[in-house]
């Protein structure tokens, strides 16, 4: 039997936190979240269960320093017979950085998905698409 004391304990607790924090470190910089796509001045994301039912997020999020932009979200579905054109979440302005609308959608098993930003100059930009696996 091994005896373990407050010591050990205390120990233990700071070998495994600086072990995770070693994770964190070692991460690779750079990669891109699935659901995101990079931009010049920050990161669209779209998040939600592809293939059911349920709720979509688009978000933006700009990197350090950007100007406050009011900015249109939204979605585009595809499957293997066609694809649709954008809709809507609506437009958010930017606060702190960050803007997200979204809403309920009902897709279906093998149907793909990607977020939309339409930005003030009427540029679009798009994620890579994200298919029910």
């Amino acid at each position: 039997m091994i005896r373990v004391t407050r010591r050990g304990r205390t120990a233990a607790v700071r070998a495994t936190v600086l072990g995770v924090g070693a994770l964190f470190v070692l991460a690779p910089v750079g990669v891109t979240p699935r659901g995101c796509g990079d931009l010049s001045g920050g990161r669209l994301c779209i998040e939600g269960p592809i293939g059911g039912k349920g709720g979509f997020t688009t978000r933006y999020v700009q990197h350090d320093g950007g100007p406050d932009l009011a900015v249109r979200l939204g979605y585009q579905r595809k499957d293997d017979r066609l694809t649709a054109f954008a809709d809507w979440f609506g437009t958010r302005r930017t606060r702190d950085g960050v803007a997200a609308l979204g809403g309920h959608l009902d897709t279906e098993p093998g149907e793909c998905i990607r977020g939309v930003l339409l930005d003030p100059e009427g540029q679009a930009y798009v994620t890579q698409w994200q298919c029910d696996d």
